[in-house]
């Protein structure tokens, strides 16, 4: 394992981290609009992601008899605070915000935190699609989870740490994505799982109204989206130091290495919404228990193995 020092920095780097974050964010929000344009056959358009935010802006807030308010309220906006603790402990390079031993738990710790959020904002409205929305979510929740739990193991034993930047330093030669393919793919499942994302949005779909956002309309209803791509954009940047090499690489610096593979992961996921269809809870839980699970525990005993092996 190569000694690689990652320094903490100080709280007001915070704001940097954010800044990145978001415009990351806004690189997928741009792709995912001219993915999504005709002349890519991708439907029949609409308004730009500005367009459409600016409307929202505009919009009234939507009020439901009975609403539990601030339950409602606290789904949306949990969604953008939980992006932002994810970040706290990827290292940019040689820097980080949170230097923390346990940051692979943290990180995981932070996405079930999604479970509540999502349920919140469709218990919240006390409307019957939002309703289902939220349960819709949970089933995919109870598929992907316990998988993406074993597939943040794999790095973690290899690197023998659950430190993000040591993970990242355990990388010296060969990245971790070229002998844990399995753990990787089943991470990226995790990640758009958990951002209601491409296959896991029946919790949003057409069929339930828009299921989770049928009742929020306004400002109410772009934190909430926002909050999906911010997370996206969070899973995407963790999955560089846990499987590609954190910030190794020829000619560019490190944290520039960082941004570049973040970019390229994201826009895999995006481009994933688009080609695969929605996955419904009932069969995808067949999927996650019968399939990723035993994969993914195939992929950890593996690492174990060749860990041991190496002495």
């Amino acid at each position: 394992m190569s000694e690689t020092v990652v320094t903490t920095v100080s709280g007001g780097w915070a704001v940097l981290a954010g800044v990145i974050l978001c415009g990351l964010a806004l690189f997928a929000v741009a792709l995912d609009g001219v993915l999504s344009s005709p002349a890519r056959g991708g439907g029949r358009g609409g308004p730009t992601p500005l367009a459409r935010a600016a409307r929202l802006l505009r919009q009234r807030r939507r009020t439901t008899v009975a609403a539990d308010t601030l339950l409602w309220r606290i789904g949306g906006a949990g969604m953008l605070v939980g992006a932002f603790l994810m970040i706290a402990v990827i290292p940019l390079g040689r820097w980080t915000l949170a230097d923390l031993d346990v940051g692979v738990v943290w990180f995981n710790a932070v996405d079930v935190m999604v479970w509540a959020l999502v349920w919140l904002a469709g218990w919240g409205a006390n409307s019957i699609h939002g309703l289902v929305g939220g349960y819709r979510f949970l089933a995919h929740g109870l598929a992907y989870e316990l998988p993406l739990m074993f597939a943040l193991v794999a790095p973690a034993i290899a690197a023998g740490s659950l430190a993000v930047g040591d993970v990242a330093a355990a990388q010296d030669g060969v990245w971790f994505v070229v002998w844990m393919p399995v753990a990787f793919l089943v991470f990226l499942i995790g990640v758009t799982g958990f951002s209601v994302w491409g296959p896991f949005a029946p919790a949003l779909s057409a069929d339930i109204v828009g299921g989770v956002t049928a009742e929020l309309s306004g400002v109410d209803r772009l934190v909430l989206q926002a909050g999906r791509y911010l997370f996206l954009t969070a899973g995407a940047a963790f999955s560089v130091p846990l499987f590609l090499g954190g910030g190794a690489g020829p000619v560019l610096p490190d944290w520039a290495w960082v941004l570049v593979k973040t970019a390229l992961v994201l826009t895999v996921l995006v481009w994933a919404r688009r080609k695969l269809p929605l996955l419904r809870p009932d069969r995808f839980m067949e999927i996650g228990w019968t399939v990723l699970l035993p994969a993914v525990v195939a992929q950890d005993l593996l690492v174990s193995l060749v860990v041991v092996w190496k002495g």
